[in-house]
């Protein structure tokens, strides 16, 4: 998989760990395997305790994905 470049603007909400999932359909420890990777999109700090990813980065992954998949 080549790496992840994310949008120039964020867009759109923030995440949770568990719609990350929904929409991706990856699980959790591949998620953040894929970041140590740069594949996959770095979450933001939203709190001491919480993080979350930009819905337009998340998107943009899974474009990437699709456009890797059609060649």
């Amino acid at each position: 998989m080549s790496p992840f470049t994310a949008p120039q603007r964020h867009s759109g909400r923030l995440l949770k760990m568990e719609d990350v999932r929904r929409e991706t359909s990856l699980h959790r420890a591949t998620i953040y395997r894929q970041i140590q990777a740069g594949t996959f999109p770095r979450p933001v700090q939203i709190s001491r305790n919480r993080v979350g990813w930009w819905e337009s980065d998340i998107e943009a992954w899974k474009a990437g994905c699709a456009a890797s998949a059609m060649t």
